[in-house]
């Protein structure tokens, strides 16, 4: 591809301040741009790191007035460049188109118009799939599940039964949907299985990492809202109600019957124990542990998690810990030699 700077930003609706006459021919990041290549700045703080950088111009915020590169100011530096790498890098995976020979399809399947399945799909009966929903190669949905339109679901996903997907939701490969939930009864040392009998469902534009699993209920949901993005590695257990908007980051794990409120962020390897809330707009920071409900607009790490500033505090006092030590040593000997003076 090459594009004028001038052209790059009419289709980012930005506004050029520099030579707009500059040939960009690629995109990277500030380290490993080269010339020809257009890179971005999202935050100004790190401007010092494009004094070494090879760019040949940059995307910035409207904050930035002028700069020693040729630049585009935009609203949202990050999402600008987004959309410069899908123009420059086209997406060239070839997704299935039509139904592959292979496919086993149950009856009263319906399937949207340009629906395409890949080879040795598994849909069984009563399945709906909508209009331009991808199905890549050794996916299994079960019996009376239901996914939307414009969804891509890559390869070697299972889709348990009765499971329902929103339109435009993307599933990353391994990931495991409606499960059994882990539920058991232990008498006399048996442990005897609880049927889990709800369904799990799953909102619109919802994107799930690869080897999610998310448990079906026990009776009713376990719901994810629409618009939140779940990465790869994650357990969510059975009834778990996880608002709009929220970004849960891999390996986190959430126990039975929690519920998770809109625009709350998980952060990677993060534990919650079930049956608690977890308010609006939360944080919840990486490998903390989750033991009472966290109130809304609250940031809370550490194990157990405590609100955000009083984890600092304690971890800024535990360090002190070997030196309070050898003070207590000292006086205590103190104390021994006055005692036996």
């Amino acid at each position: 591809m090459r594009k004028t700077l001038k052209e790059i930003a009419d289709l980012l609706d930005g506004e050029v301040v520099g030579d707009a006459s500059v040939v960009i021919t690629g995109a990277n990041g500030i380290k490993e741009a080269v010339a020809g290549d257009i890179t971005f700045l999202a935050n100004p703080k790190y401007a010092s790191l494009l004094k070494a950088s090879s760019a040949s111009a940059v995307i910035t915020s409207r904050e930035i007035q002028e700069f020693e590169k040729p630049i585009i100011r935009v609203d949202n530096p990050s999402l600008a460049f987004s959309k410069v790498i899908s123009l420059i890098t086209p997406d060239n995976i070839n997704y299935p188109k039509g139904i592959h020979p292979t496919v086993i399809l149950g009856k009263n399947v319906k399937l949207g118009k340009l629906a395409a399945l890949g080879p040795y799909v598994v849909i069984e009966d009563d399945v709906e799939i909508g209009d331009k929903t991808v199905i890549s190669s050794g996916c299994f949905l079960g019996a009376r599940s239901k996914v939307g339109a414009d969804s891509l679901i890559y390869s070697n996903c299972s889709i348990r039964e009765r499971t329902i997907i929103g339109n435009r939701v993307i599933i990353h490969s391994g990931a495991v949907i409606g499960s059994d939930g882990f539920g058991f009864v232990t008498i006399d040392g048996i442990h005897h299985k609880i049927p889990q009998v709800g369904i799990v469902e799953i909102g619109d534009d919802v994107e799930i990492g690869a080897n999610v699993t998310i448990d079906r209920a026990r009776f009713d949901k376990t719901i994810i809202g629409s618009g939140t993005k779940i990465d790869n590695l994650v357990q969510i257990a059975h009834n778990v109600v996880i608002g709009k908007n929220c970004l849960i980051v891999a390996q986190v794990g959430i126990s039975g019957s929690t519920v998770i409120g809109n625009n709350v962020i998980l952060a990677g390897q993060a534990g919650l124990v079930g049956h608690i809330t977890i308010g609006d707009g939360a944080i919840v920071t990486a490998q903390s542990g989750v033991a009472k409900s966290v109130p809304a607009n609250t940031m809370v790490s550490g194990y157990p998690a405590r609100p955000f500033n009083t984890t600092q505090k304690v971890n800024a006092c535990a360090q002190n810990l070997p030196k309070l030590f050898e003070l207590v040593k000292e006086l205590k000997k103190r104390i021994a030699e006055l005692e036996a003076g």
